[in-house]
């Protein structure tokens, strides 16, 4: 039989924690930690740490307050924050039935204000933007609000739109209605939409209260409230005078005025 050496049975052995020299050296040094922490004194705040606490605590009761209220507020409105977030999906859809393609719009509306601030619409068909100025329209209709709060239409094949200087170029079958009864029907009419004049230099035929003219141009001032034909044509009058309203018919004239 074998025998175990003295150094094996000292290997053996159990060894107790509390004898190891590492541990009690870890151990001492927290004893040091914890010694210096005990013995280093806590200042006394002064005046100042105290009016900096008292500025906190005077901010958090304000602040937190506040702050509930407007959690509170947030979900008050939060059900018209919903609405209006579906109006502007509807919005959108909309927009989106106006179809843009290479510079072409359909439907468009376009507003503006004359000089004596009445209003006036611009629709069309069809535009054509033609520079940041310039918009070509499709089939255009002008309303146009007249003074008394009478109104007139205008609308023609083909027109340009001038933004900027407010103007509108009419040609191919344009065709002039006011409110009084007034028609007017020509090859082609320019608008000056800020100071409400409406002119054509071409043929025009007439009918209203005053009779019909069949004259080559005629000058129309919304706002003076002057209508007059230009050129030689024909004229057939209405006689006030006589019960029997029968019409009178006039040689060609140059330039016949006639009063609205």
């Amino acid at each position: 039989m074998s025998q175990n050496s003295p150094g094996d049975n000292q290997a053996r052995r159990p060894q107790r924690d509390d004898f190891n020299q590492e541990r009690r050296d870890q151990i001492s040094r927290l004893d040091a930690i914890r010694q210096a922490a005990s013995e280093r004194d806590r200042g006394i705040p002064d005046a100042n740490d105290l009016a900096r606490r008292r500025s906190v605590v005077a901010f958090a009761k304000r602040a937190l307050p506040t702050l509930a209220i407007l959690l509170l507020v947030s979900i008050a409105a939060w059900p018209e924050v919903t609405h209006l977030v579906s109006q502007n999906r509807a919005a959108l859809r909309e927009m989106a039935r106006l179809r843009v393609e290479s510079g072409n719009m359909e439907n468009a509306v376009y507003r503006g204000l004359d000089e004596h601030q009445r209003p006036y619409t611009i629709s069309a068909r069809v535009t054509h933007q033609e520079g940041p100025d310039r918009v070509d329209l499709t089939n255009p209709v002008a309303d146009i609000l007249l003074p008394g709060s009478g109104w007139a239409q205008i609308h023609a094949d083909r027109g340009i739109y001038m933004q900027h200087e407010q103007t509108l170029n009419l040609d191919g079958h344009v065709v002039l209605y006011r409110d009084d009864g007034t028609l007017l029907n020509g090859p082609s009419a320019d608008l000056d939409l800020k100071h409400d004049v409406v002119a054509s230099r071409d043929g025009v035929h007439a009918e209203g209260p005053f009779g019909t003219e069949d004259a080559q141009g005629y000058f129309l001032d919304q706002h003076e409230g002057i209508m007059q034909f230009t050129g030689s044509g024909r004229t057939v009058r209405f006689d006030d005078t006589n019960t029997g309203a029968q019409p009178k018919q006039n040689s060609p004239s140059q330039g016949a005025p006639t009063a609205p």
